[in-house]
């Protein structure tokens, strides 16, 4: 059996799979799955989309980095993170220090897919959010691509494809995982 060293923190646009995929992986490995928006939304007692309307989307992501520099203090897991997390220079220095980001990548056109019949996307309640859609991934893929492996979505991948490829790439990394060929 593998064991996980640091935290492997899922990155990419909404849509891209982490809390799926990260599920699939955290079971794959037998460790616990964390979820950045999830434990925001528990400790503030209100959706993601409260949050932004009644606070703002500044109060969000200091909560959002808050969660995250606690979260990695902690025993390895897989930590899937919100689309914008990844986007704070400083939650990007904290998890390359504690732990390792992988990119889910996935092409806008597969994104569109899985979002746009989504209500709970605050970022896209917008008269046109396929172009918010767009213009989000236009401006987070060099940001994005600074995460430490990415792997590569496709539409015909099952949740469980994509969990063997992440857990292909940690592969690549020694001080990830630890010995063992379970997956």
């Amino acid at each position: 059996m593998a064991k996980l060293q640091k935290t492997v923190v899922l990155v990419g646009m909404m849509g891209a799979g982490k809390t799926a995929v990260g599920t699939a992986l955290a079971r794959a490995l037998e460790v616990e799955l964390r979820d950045s928006d999830e434990e925001i939304v528990i400790a503030a007692n209100r959706s993601i989309a409260e949050i932004f309307d009644r606070d703002g989307e500044d109060f969000f992501r200091t909560r959002e980095s808050e969660v995250i520099a606690r979260l990695l203090q902690g025993r390895p897991c897989i930590l899937s993170t919100g689309g914008g997390a990844f986007l704070s220079v400083a939650n990007r220095q904290l998890i390359h220090e504690a732990g390792i980001s992988v990119w889910l990548r996935a092409d806008l056109d597969l994104l569109w897919q899985r979002v746009r019949h989504k209500t709970t996307r605050p970022l896209l309640r917008s008269p046109n959010p396929r172009e918010t859609l767009r213009a989000l991934y236009e401006a987070r893929q060099m940001i994005y691509a600074e995460a430490d492996l990415v792997v590569d979505s496709a539409a015909e991948l099952s949740v469980e494809d994509m969990a063997a490829r992440v857990i292909a790439a940690l592969r690549m990394r020694p001080d990830v995982l630890a010995g063992g060929q379970k997956e």
